[in-house]
Order: C-alpha cells, then sequence, then structure tokens
C-alpha cells in the first residue's frame, strides 16, 4: 500500500510542477508555441511574407521640410 501512496504522490507533484512552469511561464512558452506552429506551417512561403527593408511613412505624416531645421529664417531686403 506504501508503494500505491508513493506513487500518487510523485504523480501529483509531477502534475503540479507542470502547471506552475506553464503558468509562471506563459508569455514565453505562447510565443515559443506560436513559433514553432508558424514554422510547422505548410502553406507558409518565407518569400510572400517579405518585409521592406526601409520603413514606408504614414500616409498621414507630413511631408519633411525641404532644408536644415535648424537654418535661420531669410529675410527679404
Amino acid at each position: 500500500m506504501a508503494a500505491i501512496t508513493s506513487a500518487v504522490v510523485a504523480i501529483a507533484a509531477v502534475i503540479l510542477g507542470w502547471i506552475t512552469i506553464e503558468i509562471a511561464c506563459k508569455p514565453c512558452l505562447d510565443s515559443g508555441r506560436a513559433a514553432i506552429d508558424h514554422a510547422l506551417d505548410p502553406n507558409y512561403d518565407p518569400d510572400d511574407a517579405r518585409q521592406p527593408l526601409v520603413a514606408e511613412p504614414p500616409a498621414s505624416a507630413p511631408p519633411p521640410p525641404d532644408g536644415p531645421s535648424d537654418a535661420a529664417p531669410v529675410k527679404a531686403a
């Protein structure tokens, strides 16, 4: 009977330890699992998901000034 009790306690300890690790490391584990799922997706083609090397400014951004911004304004004579 002591062997069964020891086995049940050991199994319960392993289950509680697993739950503790899952809760404590949830953000890290979720991102890792998402990366694994993404890498194992047979429909994923890395050539389709290329990002531009230089980020384009959003359409609502004002255009950049023509000259240096720290220059003194030119006065008319």
